[in-house]
């Protein structure tokens, strides 16, 4: 399949999209052109749209990433949403609640399994890779590999990736917005701790702003600068503004049953070509609630 072949265009003058799509593609038919839209196949410097009229700028990067169209009722359990799938890479948003993997003793619902059921069911020899995790109770978006070499690349690359989370927490931090670094200590399967620097400790730096406050809580949204273990957690708590649900790092209340964290935003290179990728996941309804 030849699907990144003469497929990239760059604009060289302010136009609607889809008169642009016409003359850049011309050698398509124009049919094709509007399904390339209708299914999200057409991305504007790495952000998937659908407009017809959107406004295009001089030097913006047009890619086309050709997909079939979704099934009309999808196989994924209510709750999972497949926001983006092309030959290398899987975008999927998760509710809280989900594992990425199975645990050793192979119990409670996870992500990877649901996903080889999905690629498998177009061709049995499919698979998806692991390239990150999200924490069971942490609802939004994760990425998965379909080849091997497209996790190697994404992993190699992993820290470069934009990552953004939102939190609803107890109280207020000190200022609006801040970084905060400390020395976490990973050692403890259950709880990590923040400690000196030392062998034992890796250093977390995590960049926010307060974007929300109400009924004494704030709505945080948390940059990473690097990607440990329980990060956001343990460093809220350590500002004395854990996550609302998160008892195991001082959290006193649990209004929505769960804990208040969303992996809101992902962008990163294609490992197949680099066009830069780029994802949102709006706050959940019964976390805005909270506010």
């Amino acid at each position: 399949c030849h699907r990144f072949m003469s497929l990239q265009r760059l604009v060289s003058e302010p136009a609607p999209l889809l008169p642009f799509l016409f003359t850049a593609y011309s050698d398509v038919k124009k049919t094709k052109v509007r399904q390339w839209l209708k299914y999200g196949a057409v991305h504007v410097n790495g952000v998937s749209t659908k407009r017809h009229d959107h406004a295009l700028a001089k030097g913006d990067k047009i890619a086309i990433r050709p997909q079939k169209a979704p099934p009309e009722t999808s196989p994924l359990p209510p709750g999972l949403r497949i926001v983006h799938e092309d030959g290398e890479v899987l975008v999927v948003e998760k509710p809280a609640g989900w594992l990425t993997i199975a645990k050793d003793s192979g119990k409670g619902r996870n992500i990877y399994s649901v996903l080889m059921d999905h690629v498998r069911s177009a061709n049995p020899k499919l698979k998806v890779w692991i390239v990150h995790r999200l924490d069971r109770e942490t609802s939004g978006l994760i990425v998965f590999a379909k080849t091997e070499d497209a996790k190697r690349t994404l992993q190699q690359h992993w820290q470069e990736f934009d990552k953004r989370y939102l939190a609803v927490v107890e109280g207020v931090p000190k200022a609006e917005k801040g970084t905060i670094r400390s020395y976490l200590d990973e050692s403890n399967p259950m709880r990590v701790y923040s400690a000196a620097q030392s062998e034992d400790t890796r250093e977390a730096v995590t960049h926010y702003q307060v974007l929300k406050q109400g009924h004494g809580r704030s709505l945080i949204q948390l940059t990473l600068e690097t990607g440990r273990r329980h990060q956001i957690r343990v460093q809220l708590s350590d500002a004395r503004c854990p996550v609302v649900g998160d008892p195991r790092y001082g959290a006193k209340t649990d209004p929505a049953g769960r804990l208040a964290l969303h992996a809101s935003h992902l962008a990163f290179k294609h490992p197949m070509d680099g066009a830069r990728m780029v994802f949102d996941s709006a706050l959940p309804k019964d976390l805005a609630a909270l506010l």
